[in-house]
C-alpha cells in the first residue's frame, strides 16, 4: 500500500530495499574514455595535427620536482589486493589504532618567542584551549634554555607532553627540559617529553660533520623514563631547503638508519634505539602527496626493523607533522589558514601522531596577540573533534590513488635511500655536499615551475591583490648565522618584485588596451590583469573605442609600456595598428596578449612589432623584472 500524499507512516511506503542510482545506464568502458579524452585534447586541432590517446594521456601525467608521476585515472589493479589494518606491521595504515576517541592525535603547538613571560602565558592559554602537547625552540633567537623550567611551571606535566628542539645549543635544550622533569615529584612513568636530539640535522643546519659520539649518553638520561625520547629525525629541515617529498623520506630514513646503528655499536641494543626515535615530517598543502609520504615512511621503518631484528611491536614510526613553513606566504597572509587547514588535514589522514600547524603570520614574525595562535590552535581542534577525523583509522586506505601512491614513494625513497647507504651513509653523504648538490638541482627545477606557474601560488603568483591586507607581527630575533642549508620560502621571487613596485615612488602601471567589445577582450583581460598585479604593478586600462580614444588614454595613464587585450578576429582587423600607434605615442614595450598566429598573414610582421607575448607557460619572473626596469623601478 502506498501513500501518495506522504501523510503517513513511512515505514509502508515502497521504497525499494536497495537503490541502484546508476543501474540504467551502461558502464563506460577503458576505449569509451580514451575516445572522450583524445576528443578533449584535440578540440579546434587542424587536420592532421590531432592527438593520439597516447599523446593526450602524456599532456596529463604531471611529475613532482623529483620526479614522482601521477597517472589520469587510478583503477582497482593499482590497490593492493590485502589491505591489511592498522597498527600492525607492516604499518601502512598506522602505527598506533584510533579507538575513536577525539584525542587521536597531539594537537602540539610551537613556541619559540624569547619574552619568557609571554610564553609562559601562551603555553597555559593553549593547553586551557585544547592543545595536548608542547614544543619549545630553544636557541639565541628562541626560548631561552634558562627559561625553560619558569615557561612551564603551571604546567601538569603527567597530562601535556613537551618536546624541545634547538638551532644551535641542543644539548642545553635537552638538559634544561631534563632538569625540570628530574625536580618534578611525578612518578617517572607518568611523564612523557622528547629531548629533540639531532646531530645530522645541526650538521645540515649549521655545517660541519655531525657528531654522533655521545648518542647513547641521551639514551641513558632518559632510561627512568619510559615513555620519553631523546632523538628526532628531522625532514622539515630538509624540506625548507628545498626537498621534495621523495628526498625528504628517504633522508630522514636515512638519518634514523644512522642513529640505530650509532646506538648499537655504543651498547644500546636495537629495540631500544627504535624506542628512542621519533620523527618530525613536513605536512604540505598537496594532501595527497602528504598522506601517502607519512604511510610510506612506515612502511620503510617497518623493513629498517626487520633488518636490525626489532621486534615487530616496536617496530612503528611515531611522526611529528608540522605544516610547511616554506608554503607560507608573506603577502596576503590569511590565504596561509587556508594552506594550513588542508595540510593538518593531511596528516590527519595520513596517521601522524602529533601534529603543529604553524600561525598563518609565521612568515611575518612572531606572534604579536593570541589571535594567530588561536587559529593555529583551533585548526587542528575542529578538524578532531568537529569534523571527526580523529574517529576515523586510515580514511584514505583502499583509494586506488592513494595506495598507489603511497607504494611509488617508498620505492623511489628506497632507491634514494640506497644511494646514500653506497656513500657510506648519511652523515657522510651530508658532510660531502651531496644533499645541498641535490638541494640545488631541486630548487633550480621548482623555481622554473614558479616562474611559468606550473606550481601557482594562491594570491601570490595566482589571483593576486594588490594592496591584500596584511597583520603586524613581532619581529624575528636577530639569529645567528647559520652555516649549514639555506631555508627559502617558495614566495619569497615574487614578494621580492612586489617590494620593488613598493619602493617606487608611484606604483608603477602597465596600460591595457582592452580592443573591441568586452565579449572579444574579456577572457584576455581576466588573464593578463592579474598576471601584472603579481608584481604590484596598476593596469589602467581603455575598453575600445577608436585609434585615437586608445592613444589619448594610454598618454593619459604616463606608463610606457602597453599590453593589447582581446581575440583573433580583433587582432587580425587592428591589432597591428594600435601596436605601432602605441609605439609612436612613446610606448618604450608593447605585449600582446594571445598568439601571433592570430594575425594571419602579418604574423611575422607582428612578431617584430610586440615586444613579448603574455600566455599560459610565460616566464613571468622575467617579464614582471623586465618591466620593472623599463619603467625605471629600482631594485
Amino acid at each position: 500500500m502506498t501513500d501518495p500524499d506522504n501523510l503517513g507512516d513511512p515505514s509502508v511506503s515502497d521504497v525499494p530495499e536497495a537503490l541502484t542510482l546508476a543501474g540504467d545506464f551502461p558502464a563506460p568502458t577503458q576505449e569509451q574514455w580514451e575516445k572522450e579524452v583524445a576528443k578533449v585534447f584535440n578540440r579546434g586541432r587542424p587536420e592532421g595535427k590531432q592527438l593520439t590517446f597516447e599523446q593526450s594521456l602524456k599532456r596529463m601525467e604531471p611529475t613532482t620536482v623529483d620526479g614522482v608521476q601521477f597517472e589520469p585515472m587510478y583503477t582497482r589493479a593499482d590497490a593492493p589486493e590485502i589491505l591489511g589494518a592498522p597498527g600492525v606491521a607492516p604499518f601502512t595504515r598506522g602505527t598506533t589504532i584510533r579507538t575513536g576517541a577525539i584525542d587521536a592525535w597531539d594537537v602540539r603547538s610551537l613556541h619559540e618567542d624569547p619574552d619568557a613571560d609571554f610564553t609562559r602565558k601562551a603555553i597555559i592559554a593553549d593547553l586551557e584551549r585544547g592543545v595536548t602537547s608542547i614544543w619549545l625552540r630553544v636557541g639565541a633567537d628562541a626560548v631561552k634554555p634558562a627559561d625553560i623550567a619558569g615557561d612551564l611551571k603551571d604546567v601538569l606535566l603527567n597530562l601535556a607532553k613537551v618536546e624541545v628542539s634547538s638551532r644551535d645549543d641542543q644539548a642545553a635544550a635537552a638538559n634544561a627540559l631534563l632538569d625540570v622533569y628530574a625536580s618534578s615529584d611525578l612518578a617517572a612513568d607518568e611523564l612523557s617529553f622528547n629531548l629533540g636530539i639531532d646531530p645530522i640535522g645541526f650538521a645540515a643546519l649549521n655545517g660541519g660533520t655531525p657528531d654522533l659520539s655521545g648518542l647513547s649518553e641521551w639514551a641513558g638520561k632518559i632510561k627512568p623514563y619510559k615513555n620519553a625520547r631523546a632523538f628526532v629525525s628531522d625532514g622539515t629541515i630538509y624540506h625548507n631547503a628545498g626537498a621534495g617529498d621523495v628526498a625528504e623520506l628517504a633522508w630522514v630514513i636515512a638519518t634514523a638508519v644512522e642513529y640505530v646503528r650509532a646506538l648499537v655499536e655504543q651498547g644500546v641494543s636495537a629495540e631500544e634505539a627504535f624506542d628512542a626515535i621519533n620523527f618530525r615530517v613536513t605536512a604540505t598543502h598537496d594532501e595527497f602527496l602528504t598522506i601517502a609520504r607519512l604511510r610510506a615512511l612506515r612502511v620503510l621503518w617497518n623493513r629498517i626493523g626487520e633488518v636490525f631484528e626489532v621486534p615487530e611491536a616496536k617496530r612503528g614510526a611515531r611522526q611529528q607533522a608540522v605544516t610547511s613553513w616554506r608554503e607560507l606566504t608573506r603577502d596576503d597572509p590569511y590565504v596561509n589558514i587556508l594552506r594550513g587547514t588542508i595540510s593538518t588535514f593531511s596528516a590527519a589522514v595520513g596517521g601522524a601522531e602529533a601534529i603543529t600547524t604553524l600561525p598563518f603570520d609565521a612568515a611575518i614574525g612572531l606572534p604579536k596577540n593570541q589571535f594567530t595562535r588561536r587559529i593555529a590552535r583551533n585548526t587542528g581542534i575542529v578538524l578532531s573533534e568537529e569534523c571527526n577525523i580523529a574517529r576515523v583509522n586510515d580514511p584514505a586506505g583502499g583509494s586506488f590513488y592513494v595506495e598507489s601512491l603511497t607504494k611509488t614513494l617508498a620505492e623511489a625513497a628506497w632507491s634514494k635511500f640506497q644511494e646514500v647507504e653506497a656513500a657510506g651513509g648519511f652523515a657522510a653523504f651530508l658532510a660531502d655536499g651531496k644533499v645541498a648538490a641535490e638541494l640545488e638541482t631541486l630548487n633550480a627545477e621548482r623555481a622554473k615551475r614558479l616562474a611559468t606557474r606550473k606550481q601557482p601560488i594562491t594570491s601570490v603568483s595566482e589571483f593576486p591583490l594588490i594592496g591584500a591586507r596584511t597583520l603586524e607581527a613581532k619581529p624575528f630575533p636577530a639569529a645567528p648565522e647559520r652555516k649549514g642549508l639555506a631555508w627559502h620560502r617558495d614566495s619569497e621571487v615574487f614578494e621580492a618584485l612586489v617590494d620593488r613596485s613598493g619602493k617606487a615612488p608611484e606604483r608603477p602601471q602597465v596600460f591595457l588596451a582592452c580592443l573591441g567589445t568586452r565579449r572579444d577582450f574579456g577572457a584576455r583581460e581576466g588573464f593578463s590583469a592579474p598576471m601584472w598585479h603579481i608584481a604590484g604593478i596598476e593596469t589602467p586600462e581603455v575598453e575600445g573605442g577608436s585609434l585615437e580614444d586608445i592613444v589619448k588614454a594610454f598618454k593619459d595613464s604616463g606608463t610606457t609600456v602597453a599590453d593589447l587585450c582581446s581575440n583573433r578576429k580583433v587582432y587580425a582587423d587592428q591589432g597591428l595598428a594600435v601596436a605601432k600607434a602605441l609605439k609612436e605615442a612613446g610606448a618604450k614595450k608593447v605585449y600582446l596578449s594571445g598568439a601571433f598566429k592570430e594575425f594571419g598573414d602579418d604574423a611575422a610582421e607582428a612578431e617584430q612589432v610586440f615586444d613579448g607575448r603574455v600566455a599560459m607557460g610565460m616566464d613571468v619572473v622575467a617579464v614582471l623584472s623586465d618591466t620593472l626596469d623599463t619603467l625605471g623601478v629600482a631594485k
